[in-house]
């Protein structure tokens, strides 16, 4: 039941002891602030890595030439490894779990991308349409290629944001207009954003891959192969399994690491994971570490508290009081300045880190791996009870002490 003149009482006690109130209190609010903070920064840095591995699928393995290093079946080392679209058919038709296989290849160098007076350096890729479900782009506007631009080698280019408004500016409709790219006219039909890489990433355009090799002559070979593996399978497995068909294919030992280059974007990613959950884990040693530290002050300035007012409970008991009563009031006065003062490190660390995300927003900076800083609504009220726990805990041992007061005792005592 709510007992006004009891937290009159508490109130009354802190007022009179406002320095040492606030000593004991700061230490608990430190606690709580740095905890948040620091968690609150273990989430933006979490937000930074996830958000460059969002704009990849990471189920996705990626893989490029290299040169032999290792003398194979009566061939010198040395030899340099050149995938065919043959070789992506094979991977398709012989690795089990293999969901998307698509090549990427590009123009050398980057080239000058014209629109009348207007003209750019960007760099341009040849691909095909199931690309896009490993490079995932957000479409602004228009489409992406489509088998149809694949088939019949059409003269279309999808471009990124970047190179859209070198070209034509921010207030002009782009698609179905035509940009020249080395000598050769191509239809924008799609814009798409994507962040990351300090913003090269929207300086790229994609061209159909097979329009690639008709214009541009490049020969036969495929740069880089996309793959992805179907939902539920091991993109380690299916690495071997590429790496095994491809040193058939290209005549290489399997174990040879130079004569191919492989990329698993889930094992870059499971690795992330394991450093998030290290990084969280110390975050919380420490941060419960600081919190303690303030809970064992606020436990002692109880201590010191009840044996100021010994008389006073002794004359409480004298005159009927209860054990229960006197805890009951100890503990509150405990939870009183544990709850509030963690209370204001909460809003102080949560107000930091909006400030620094309104900051980073504001600006527009874009820093490596680090965005969106916070913390979690379950944090938030995780902490909270903490703070109640902490401070009942806090004032528990004082509570007991002064509930073992004796009054003839307590009466006789300075």
């Amino acid at each position: 039941m709510f007992d006004l003149d009891k937290w009159q009482e508490i109130l009354a006690t802190m007022q009179k002891n406002k320095l040492r109130t606030f000593l004991t209190a700061f230490g608990v609010f430190w606690g709580i602030f740095m905890l948040v903070l620091l968690l609150g920064a273990g989430k933006g840095m979490q937000n930074g890595i996830e958000g460059e591995f969002g704009s990849f699928a990471i189920n996705s393995l990626w893989v490029w030439n290299g040169r032999t290093s290792i003398p194979h079946k009566g061939l010198q080392p040395g030899r340099e490894v050149n995938f065919k679209a043959e070789d992506l058919a094979a991977i398709g038709r012989e690795v089990e779990g293999v969901e998307v296989v698509a090549p990427r290849n590009w123009l050398w160098g980057e080239y000058t991308l014209t629109y009348k007076n207007k003209n750019g350096s960007f760099r341009v890729l040849a691909t095909s349409p199931e690309f896009f479900s490993v490079d995932i782009l957000n479409l602004t506007q228009g489409r992406l290629l489509n088998r149809n631009d694949m088939f019949e080698s059409r003269k279309v280019v999808v471009i990124g944001n970047r190179i859209k408004d070198v070209l034509f500016g921010p207030d002009k409709d782009a698609i179905g207009e035509y940009i020249n790219i080395k000598g050769v006219y191509f239809q924008v039909v799609g814009i798409f954003k994507k962040e990351g890489n300090n913003g090269r990433f929207e300086e790229r355009a994609f061209i159909p891959f097979t329009l690639y090799q008709t214009v541009f002559n490049p020969g036969r070979n495929v740069h880089n192969i996309a793959i992805t593996a179907r939902p539920g399978v091991s993109v380690k497995a299916v690495e071997e399994k590429v790496r095994q068909v491809l040193a058939q294919r290209q005549k290489f030992a399997v174990e040879d690491e130079q004569a191919i280059g492989m990329n698993n974007n889930e094992e870059d990613y499971k690795r992330f994971q394991g450093l998030f959950d290290a990084i969280r884990l110390f975050v919380w040693v420490v941060g419960t570490g600081t919190l303690i530290a303030g809970i064992v002050g606020v436990s002692n300035i109880m201590l010191i508290i009840v044996k100021e007012r010994t008389k006073e409970i002794g004359v409480r008991k004298a005159i009927g009081a209860t054990p229960f009563s006197i805890v009951s009031l100890i503990i509150q006065e405990s939870i009183v300045i544990t709850a509030f003062s963690g209370y204001l490190g909460l809003l102080a660390g949560v107000g930091l880190l909006d400030g620094i995300r309104y900051l980073i927003d504001s600006t527009g900076a874009e820093l490596p791996y680090f965005t969106k800083p916070g913390v979690d609504v379950g944090v938030a009220l995780s902490a909270t009870v903490v703070l109640v726990i902490s401070g009942a805990i806090a004032g528990l041992i004082p509570a007991i002490k002064a509930a073992q007061i004796k009054p003839i005792e307590a009466l006789r005592a300075d």
